[in-house]
């Protein structure tokens, strides 16, 4: 029988905490649903595996995982992000893999997590289901990594469907990207009878942006600077890997990828 594999991909994180109930739930998501392929981790951030290289742990880059796979004699290969955008990582997981190709009989890529329209609204839904119910006097900011990126238009058509969705209360503001903190403040200045924010990140792990950029105690944390406008906050510092529906849309992109690439074969 063809060796098969399941190489799940991950920006990264050295934050193990995390690191367990979301990237690593993910990855027992995919092996769920794959029981017949062997699951692989890789990451694709440079500076998150020197960091772990050098506290002892080693962890594949996309070209190592593949080379492994094909040395070890597996034919067929879906290759799974857990990246949100098809931005910058996703872009570079392609540019790794693409020397690849003629080593596999099959090697199939899913998408990241928001990629067709269908997907905001599943996103949404998830989010949705692990949130409270809306109040006048409270908002739900979400924190995004956020990129220089084309891709990074998919947080300002996210936010819009959760408002077409009834869910005006939620505003996204993301840390490296349009919008920042200084728009997404304003847009809950817009609601006036607002006093209280909950924080929350929207990346698949909560770790260095989530419990400094977005709950520390330093000035320059959201956290801080909402408390210093006179907000009341609370942080949900809960990673977008540990909601089933995000895990179940990432599985949901690997099976496309896997029917896609057996169809054409």
């Amino acid at each position: 029988m063809d060796r098969q594999a399941i190489l799940a991909v991950s920006f990264g994180t050295s934050h193990f905490d995390t690191l367990e109930k979301t990237i690593a739930a993910i990855e027992a998501e995919l092996a769920a649903a794959f029981p017949g392929r062997t699951l692989r981790r890789a990451f694709t951030s440079g500076m998150i595996l020197r960091k772990l290289e050098k506290e002892g742990t080693h962890i594949d880059d996309v070209p190592q995982a593949l080379e492994r796979l094909a040395d070890e004699g597996y034919v067929d290969v879906v290759v799974q992000p857990t990246h949100i955008l098809n931005g910058d990582e996703y872009d570079k997981l392609m540019a790794q893999a693409a020397p690849f190709a003629g080593r596999f009989a099959r090697l199939a890529f899913g998408k990241p997590l928001l990629t067709a329209e269908a997907d905001y609204r599943a996103l949404a839904d998830a989010l949705l289901s692990d949130l409270p119910a809306p109040s006048e006097d409270a908002a739900v900011l979400y924190m995004g990594h956020g990129t220089g990126h084309y891709a990074n238009a998919a947080y300002t058509q996210l936010e819009y469907l959760l408002h077409d969705l009834g869910r005006r209360d939620i505003v996204i503001g993301t840390v490296e990207g349009y919008p920042g903190f200084d728009e997404a403040l304003r847009r809950l200045k817009e609601r006036p009878a607002v006093r209280r924010v909950e924080l929350r990140p929207l990346m698949v792990v909560a770790g260095d942006h989530a419990k400094n950029d977005l709950a520390g105690d330093e000035p320059d944390s959201w956290k801080s600077r909402l408390e210093t406008e006179g907000y009341q906050v609370s942080c949900v510092l809960r990673g977008l890997g540990e909601n089933p529906g995000v895990r179940a849309l990432f599985a949901a992109h690997a099976e496309a990828a896997e029917k896609l690439q057996a169809e054409a074969c």
